[in-house]
C-alpha cells in the first residue's frame, strides 16, 4: 500500500502538471470508486480547476477552485499515471480525469481504494481522526517521545496506527525499526529514552530519504518520469528475507505478528 513517500512523491509531480487546467473529460469506468452517482460526479468535476494538491496520511486531497474537494486513498495495489492518450498505460483504469487538450491522469487498480467528492467540512471531518503527520511542523522529538510513551504494545503497532501518526504502513515502520536498531516486535514500555531519541531520528530519515527517491511505486508516474519508485532498492530489511543484512551481515527474517508481515535482522536490531 502506498505510504507517504509514495504519496508525497505523488503530490510534488502533479503540482507541476495538473494545476490551474480545465478539467475537460471524466470517465468513470467503476462507480464503486465513487462516493456519489457516476452522472453527479462526471458533472460536479468537469469544468473545474484543481487549485491545490495536499497530502494528508496516505491521502492526496485535489482542492477544486469551487471548493469542494476529491479525496483520493489508493489503499492496496493503488497507481496514479499521468500522460496522453497515446501514453495510456495497458491497465484497467477505474477512472480518467483529463486536464486541458490532452493530459489524463489514470486511477489504476481501484478496487480498495476511492476517489470521493466532497465539501471542505466534509473532507475535513472525514481526515479528523487522523494522527499528527512525521514530518510535519507540530512533530518535534518531544511530542514523539509523548506520543509513544503513553502507548503500549509492539512498536511496529504503534508505528503504523493512523490515529497516532499518520502515512506510515508496514514497509517504513520496518525500515525505521531497522535504521533506530530495534525489532518490530520490541514493547515500548521497554523502551529508553535514547531509543526513543533513536527511532525518531530513524524516522524523519527513512522517510526523507524514501521521499526523495521517489518511493517504491512500481509505474512510473509519466513516460518521462525517472525518479517514482527509485526507493525500491534502498530498502535495508523490508521483503529482504534471507538477504545478508547490510550493517551486520546476518540473514534478513520474515515474521508476521497480528495479521501483518514483518522484516528484521537478529543480528543488530533488538528487542531491549
Amino acid at each position: 500500500m502506498p505510504e507517504l513517500p509514495e504519496m508525497e512523491n505523488y503530490r510534488i509531480q502533479l503540482s507541476k502538471y495538473i494545476l490551474d487546467q480545465p478539467i475537460t473529460e471524466v470517465v468513470v469506468n467503476r462507480e464503486k470508486s465513487l462516493n456519489v452517482a457516476q452522472e453527479a460526479f462526471i458533472r460536479e468535476v468537469t469544468g473545474r480547476q484543481v487549485i491545490f494538491v495536499e497530502r494528508r496520511a496516505k491521502h492526496l486531497l485535489f482542492h477544486l477552485d469551487n471548493g469542494r474537494r476529491l479525496i483520493l486513498h489508493l489503499m492496496l495495489g493503488g497507481l496514479l499515471y499521468l500522460g496522453s492518450k497515446e501514453d495510456r498505460p495497458s491497465r484497467t483504469t477505474q477512472i480518467e480525469i483529463t486536464f486541458g487538450s490532452d493530459i489524463v491522469l489514470y486511477f489504476i487498480g481501484l478496487r480498495l481504494g476511492y476517489l470521493h467528492l466532497l465539501s471542505a467540512k466534509e473532507a475535513e471531518e472525514s481526515l479528523d481522526h487522523l494522527g499528527i503527520e512525521p514530518l510535519g511542523r507540530k512533530m518535534n522529538e518531544d511530542v514523539f517521545m509523548k506520543l509513544l510513551s503513553k502507548r503500549r504494545g509492539s512498536l511496529k503497532t504503534v508505528l503504523v496506527n493512523q490515529d497516532v501518526i499518520a502515512g506510515i504502513g508496514n514497509c517504513y515502520a520496518d525500515e525505521i525499526a531497522f535504521a533506530a536498531g530495534l525489532r518490530p516486535t520490541a514493547k515500548l514500555q521497554n523502551l529508553s529514552k535514547e531509543d526513543y531519541s533513536s527511532l525518531y531520528s530513524a524516522m524523519r530519515e527513512v522517510l526523507i530519504e524514501m521521499t526523495e527517491a521517489g518511493g517504491y511505486m512500481e509505474l512510473p508516474l509519466t513516460k518521462d518520469d525517472k525518479l517514482t519508485g527509485g526507493s525500491n532498492d534502498l530498502c535495508r530489511v523490508y521483503d529482504r528475507e534471507g538477504e545478508a543484512c547490510p550493517r551486520c551481515g546476518d540473514s534478513i527474517v520474515k515474521a508476521e505478528m497480528n495479521g501483518r508481515k514483518l522484516f528484521y535482522s537478529p543480528g543488530c536490531q533488538h528487542d531491549r
